[in-house]
């Protein structure tokens, strides 16, 4: 059953790789991936809670806790199945819906904004229609603000400003992609900016004005290399998207339109303080700035007509909300957290902690295994095999004290390999949903280039430590 899991998960992976030659919807692949992982779980967990590793400990790190803190002392199925059933299904759907929760409040703020045509704002400074001029505006402004806000945010807010950029379908493709690229650059270097660096600035293995300072260059690398090298194939200009029938009537005032968007940046932007302050989960401060933006449209627009009130309240902007995105997600998540509570990811910790041994390699393997399993639980894996080393250590000890190198090389390994396959971060999964890219597509045309940018800024981080050490 651990490894009818894997053939499974490998089977469900392709599916949703090969959507578009199956002509099947990648969220319906995904949603019976997920629920199927658990299926065989529940079915075979006397044979898979039962493996043990090496010093004779039970596989799944998540079982032997639980074991460990209930005081169980001879485990039977029932027990399993309790676990199972009432703690790891819980436990996970807890941290996938909190994504969820945000991934949606987000969509809505952004399409909000969109329904006021707010972001004309920006698309009128935005003159230029040069695919490298272009390419380098949006590449540097989505690594900046993916800082600010983070990287999954800033992804739906920049695709939502492509759609009023570029008419053609293929052309915004590979302008989203970069998006993506440069959304997980920026977001590898602040605390704030990527779930796994949230993570280890929480958790006590980074802080803040050390992983800014170290992990910034080699993330600016990673985000420019890629572009550079589109640079030079680029050609000619990209066409504007022309208006339909009904788009050219204004629904809104100019007041109006600047008023959304001023409270949609100042709401995505209060997600971060709101977390540093209250210490509660992100998800809330996103519903809370949804809610109230959500009120202050019910009442600017409780005069128009009601025609006009549906289409932009948030009630009528719900409708519009890109669902299935949110059903891929749950489904990917699902499966991951699977493998993760049936021990397949402790025992990928293991093997490269035993085989490997070299904490660069290590690192780096773990970013390009996080463009196929998600980067959240393979950090997680990390820091549960590593403790903190104290301060003082020496020799090799020395790389896991606080912003040791091994912690400072995760951030940007984790953060940034996930572009080098469009599922393997949530800024891709967002892109892939909402602008429906084909995964082969992006396999074909940005997985080199992304891999190159991870290499260069791996390489740069490597000699920056050689040069301060």
């Amino acid at each position: 059953m651990f490894i009818l899991m894997i053939v499974v998960f490998v089977l469900g992976y392709a599916a949703i790789a090969l959507e578009h030659p199956l002509k099947v919807d990648k969220a319906a692949s995904a949603l019976i991936l997920g629920m199927l992982m658990w299926v065989i779980f529940v079915f075979g967990r006397t044979d898979i809670l039962n493996m043990v590793n090496e010093t004779g400990g039970f596989l799944s790190q998540s079982w032997r806790e639980y074991v460990h803190a209930s005081g169980i002392q001879n485990p039977g199925a029932g027990d399993m199945l309790g676990f199972i059933t009432h703690h790891e299904v819980l436990h996970h759907l807890a941290e996938i819906s909190t994504i969820l929760f945000f991934l949606l409040g987000a969509m809505t703020i952004v399409e909000t904004v969109d329904q006021h045509q707010g972001f004309k704002i920006i698309t009128d400074k935005i003159q230029t229609t040069n695919k490298v001029k272009l390419l380098w505006i949006l590449s540097i402004l989505t690594f900046f603000m993916s800082a600010a806000l983070d990287n999954l945010t800033t992804t739906i807010v920049l695709i939502a400003l492509l759609r009023k950029l570029i008419a053609d379908k293929q052309e915004r493709w590979l302008f989203a992609s970069m998006v993506v690229l440069a959304a997980n650059a920026g977001g590898a270097w602040s605390p704030i900016g990527d779930v796994t660096t949230i993570m280890l600035w929480i958790g006590g293995q980074v802080t803040t004005l050390n992983i800014i300072t170290m992990v910034f260059l080699p993330s600016l690398v990673t985000m420019i290399v890629p572009v550079v090298i589109l640079s030079f194939t680029l050609k000619g200009n990209v066409e504007r998207p022309v208006l339909k029938n009904g788009d050219n009537k204004d629904f809104t005032t100019p007041f109006e339109r600047n008023l959304l968007f001023y409270m949609g940046v100042g709401g995505l932007l209060f997600v971060p303080v709101f977390k540093t302050v209250t210490h509660l989960p992100p998800y809330m401060g996103m519903l809370l700035s949804l809610g109230i933006i959500w009120l202050t449209t019910e009442i600017m627009h409780r005069t128009k007509p009601l025609e006009d009130r549906r289409t932009l309240t948030v009630i009528g902007v719900l409708r519009k909300v890109d669902v299935p995105t949110i059903f891929f997600f749950m489904g990917i998540l699902s499966a991951v957290a699977a493998m993760q509570s049936a021990g397949h990811l402790t025992l990928l910790a293991d093997w490269l902690n035993t085989n490997v041994g070299d904490i660069y390699v290590i690192n780096l393997i773990i970013g390009v295994l996080s463009s196929i399993v998600d980067n959240v639980p393979l950090v997680a894996g990390a820091m549960g095999m590593y403790e903190i080393a104290q301060a003082g250590a020496t020799g090799y000890a020395a790389n896991f004290m606080v912003d040791g190198i091994f912690w400072e090389f995760l951030a940007y390994c984790a953060g940034t390999g996930g572009s080098i396959l469009i599922i393997g971060s949530a800024a891709g999964v967002a892109a892939m949903g909402m602008e429906k890219i084909d995964f082969i597509w992006y396999m074909k045309r940005i997985s080199l280039l992304a891999l190159a940018g991870y290499l260069a800024g791996a390489a740069v981080y490597y000699a920056q430590v050689q040069i301060l050490h």
